[in-house]
């Protein structure tokens, strides 16, 4: 059985064309760890651990240590097979879940490699529904930037022309004028685009009932309301999903299946959404989108501020067992360029992903990266 080898890291940051702006924080860059899994054949495996600690706690300095140390030492001599390897990830260290999305899929990109198929088609394979169709253009929303009303309007039908149906607004900065900044959204794409809120935390549940439901009076059409209360406030959340009509989605608030086991419990949304840096790579995904389905909630798979190997695998793992909700995948549609040979593109509103076998990263472009 051929067993891991190396286990190489290395730091990126990649400039963004526009600066993203939420309730949690505002960056101009990617900043992630790539790792690189590499089998006794020499086949290699890609994952990247992103750095977002407003929300994931996890640093560009300590991904890099847990990949370099106690991942690689967990790794090193093993099977390759996912299968056998990927609990050793979750189990070496405890946290630390962006280190563990690197190296849980840097170990399905290497096995789909070898197997000669696209990541997607190996993730259906473990999910069970082999033999179903792939299809490898997955549709995805659009972040809208916290910002001005006029501004935002701007923004968002500059997006419409790029393409994009559906548009995600960053909300929560300020309650206040929230309503004020939606319905100009709304005034300026018209009915026909689907429009959903992210408000990153920003409000507490009396303020998110009050928002949610004047949006409602006014017509403005949301699809979507997602984390609308700080994260540890489930019974925040709860409290908002029974007092709206909107529907509500937990983002913040899930990282782990205990974290689902409570959602469930309290009836605390409506869907979930599933991110790979928040639970630690594509196995634990894979169970909670199981799990919340089994339990009748809506599922969405989303993204960091990631690049396109963090992309790929999650638009891989929506191409293979499919998500009740359009996905949130727009992430490295925010970088100036890719800093990889091969993997996945944007067309319009679609993430394509490669015919080719895993992820289809060829390496770092090196003219493309600092």
């Amino acid at each position: 059985m051929t067993t891991i080898a190396e286990v190489r890291t290395r730091r990126l940051s990649v400039p963004l064309h526009t600066p993203f702006v939420t309730a949690l924080r505002r960056t101009t860059t990617i900043e992630t760890v790539l790792v690189e899994v590499v089998d006794g054949d020499g086949v290699s495996g890609w994952g990247e651990a992103p750095q977002v600690w407003q929300v994931t706690g996890d640093s560009l300095a300590g991904s890099q240590a847990c990949l370099d140390g106690p991942l690689r030492d967990a790794l090193l001599g093993r099977p390759a097979d996912p299968r056998e390897s990927a609990p050793l990830v979750q189990r070496a260290v405890v946290a630390n879940r962006s280190a563990k999305m690197a190296a849980d899929v840097a170990l399905h990109d290497l096995a789909a490699r070898r197997a000669g198929v696209p990541l997607a088609e190996h993730l259906a394979a473990l999910a069970g529904v082999a033999g179903a169709a792939v299809e490898l253009r997955v549709p995805t929303d659009v972040t809208l930037a916290a910002g001005e009303a006029a501004d935002l309007a701007r923004a968002a039908e500059a997006r419409v022309a790029d393409g994009f149906g559906a548009l995600k607004l960053k909300v929560g900065t300020d309650a206040a004028t929230d309503v004020a900044r939606v319905r100009a959204v709304r005034d300026a794409v018209g009915p026909g685009v689907a429009l959903r809120l992210d408000a990153n935390q920003g409000w507490d549940a009396f303020e998110a009932v009050r928002v949610v439901t004047a949006l409602e009076d006014a017509g403005a059409a949301v699809e979507l309301v997602e984390q609308p209360v700080p994260a540890h406030d489930v019974l925040g959340l709860a409290h908002v999903t029974a007092h709206v009509e909107t529907p509500v989605m937990a983002d913040e608030s899930l990282f782990t299946l205990e974290d689902l086991v409570e959602i469930v419990r309290l009836d605390a949304a409506d869907l979930v959404n599933v991110k790979l840096a928040k639970c630690g790579g594509l196995t634990p995904a894979l169970e909670l989108l199981r799990v919340a389905g089994l339990h009748g909630f809506g599922t969405m798979v989303g993204s960091m501020m990631e690049s396109h190997v963090g992309l790929g695998a999650a638009a891989s793992l929506v191409a293979a067992v499919g998500t009740t909700a359009l996905p949130d995948l727009d992430a490295a549609w925010w970088a100036t360029a890719s800093p990889y040979v091969g993997g996945p593109t944007y067309d319009r509103d679609r993430l394509v992903l490669p015919a080719t076998p895993g992820l289809g990263i060829g390496g770092l472009d090196e003219g493309a990266t600092p």
